[in-house]
């Protein structure tokens, strides 16, 4: 079976269960419309959108199957290619499966992505471009044309430029340089000259005839203060803490200045002194801990810096603390699947930002930032973290320490779903003995913990392997 195929099969299953509802990536479809030009806008939206995406005839707007004759199919594809051939701007090559799906026949057209955006309609200006936003098919705004432009000339957010024509003794007085020497451990070289030739080497800046360019990637990481950047200071970081668990009643709002670089360490101590701490007893002696690990603090806040969607005007990575959890929500949908964040190698559509965080000791090394945080929520014993994929936007959620018996069935099993492809990363098996470490139950109440383990596997989550583990299932479905 195609790789496509497979991945729209485990969408399908996701927007039919458990509550019927179209994704960006997919469209259902009863039969084939007889307005062309609506269905050249569907295939340009999915042509425009990252993954590409598919059409699935056979299916109602209800999410109830209609099946469809042979003779309907071979309509449908000879229309579509037809379509995706002569309707569009650049031809689009598409492709088509028939399936069994729960004992009906069904049609799957996949879309791939294609590398020059955007694709628009043929005979049309670029404004005619579409793009797919909660289910919908709507049109690409101009902002986004020239972001889609940008990335596929190769023209990447790090390297556009935040402010141009600007003189050598204004670069330093903009960007934290001595920040950037000090995270690299790196002397500061003696000369104005020596300190601009290296910032250059690293793309932070760029000479030209009229003096200096601040590029994108200097300015979010290494800036005195966003605002002195038009287009970046929406792209500051917010925290929000609230008095209760809910956002009725906000304490306070800090906004940071800082670039990413220069300010991340302070922005880890801010939200640290905002969080609740438990008395503990230590080698006989009290002491004060928080009731969130940092470790994961750390890592869910450098994912969700590194992982935003610039393109996405008006909004910026936002941390908002509540009295029963944390959220940290970033603009831009996830490239990967949300299940998946532990176990599949990451992607990332600002490679050069992530690369230069890593080497600044911000993040982790290339996909083991998630597990690392993971497997510190799991020694705190704090519940599962629910990572959310909106319809512009990428959310986590940690949870504040909750006891075993006020968990509801979907916290144990997203747990259990977690433990496990920690495990499955560490080439460890999962059992009914780790199961129970993981949730602190005692030996006494093994049935506890072989109920949440046939609870996974009953969601679909997870599978026995033989003899003893537990193990990923291959196309797992959302919980």
């Amino acid at each position: 079976m195609n790789n496509w195929v497979e991945t729209a099969i485990q969408l399908l299953r996701k927007s039919l269960y458990p509550v019927p509802q179209e994704f960006n990536e997919l469209d259902w479809k009863s039969n084939l419309s007889s307005k062309s030009e609506r269905l050249a806008q569907h295939i340009s939206a999915f042509s425009n959108t990252i993954g590409g995406g598919f059409m699935v005839f056979g299916i109602g707007n209800d999410g109830q199957p209609l099946p469809l004759s042979k003779l309907e199919m071979d309509e449908i594809i000879q229309k579509l290619g037809n379509i995706a051939r002569n309707n569009l701007a650049q031809p689009v090559g598409i492709d088509h499966s028939v399936i069994d799906f729960m004992g009906n026949s069904i049609l799957l057209v996949h879309v791939p992505e294609q590398e020059n955006k955007p694709v628009h309609l043929r005979g049309q200006d670029l404004f005619a471009s579409y793009k797919r936003s909660a289910g919908q098919t709507v049109k690409l705004s101009h902002h986004e044309i020239k972001q889609l432009i940008a990335i596929s000339t190769g023209f990447e957010f790090e390297s556009q430029t935040a402010l141009d024509n600007v003189s050598s003794d204004d670069v330093l007085k903009l960007i934290d340089y001595d920040s950037y020497f000090t995270l690299q451990e790196r002397r500061l070289p003696d000369t104005k000259t020596g300190i601009l030739d290296i910032l250059a080497s690293d793309d932070l800046i760029k000479q030209t005839q009229g003096g200096w360019e601040i590029l994108n990637l200097g300015a979010i990481l290494f800036a005195k203060d966003l605002k002195n950047f038009k287009a970046l200071k929406r792209k500051a970081i917010r925290v929000i803490v609230y008095n209760e668990s809910s956002r009725i009643n906000a304490l306070k709002e800090q906004e940071g200045g800082k670039g990413y670089g220069s300010g991340f360490e302070d922005l880890i101590s801010y939200i640290m002194d905002q969080l609740q701490s438990n008395e503990v007893i230590e080698n006989a002696l009290r002491k004060k801990v928080k009731v969130y690990p940092e470790k994961a603090i750390r890592e869910f806040v450098a994912n969700s810096l590194i992982h935003q969607d610039f393109s996405v005007t008006g909004s910026g990575v936002m941390i908002e603390i509540f009295s029963d959890r944390i959220e940290i929500t970033n603009p831009g949908v996830p490239l990967v699947d949300v299940n998946r964040f532990i176990d599949s190698p990451p992607k990332s559509r600002n490679e050069s930002l992530a690369s230069l965080m890593r080497r600044l000791n911000i993040c982790e090394e290339r996909g083991s930032g998630i597990d690392r945080a993971i497997e510190a929520i799991e020694i705190f014993q704090l519940p599962a973290p629910k990572f959310i994929r909106g319809d512009d936007f990428t959310r986590i959620i940690l949870f504040a320490p909750i006891p075993l018996s006020r968990m509801n069935n979907e916290d144990r099993i997203r747990a259990c779903y977690q433990h496990t492809c920690l495990h499955y990363v560490n080439n460890q098996p999962v059992n009914n003995q780790s199961v129970r470490k993981r949730f602190n139950i005692s030996k006494n109440n093994v049935s506890y913990a072989s109920k949440i383990i046939a609870d996974t596997i009953d969601a679909g989550l997870i599978k026995p392997s033989d003899p003893t583990g537990i193990r990923l299932i291959n196309s797992p479905i959302t919980w």
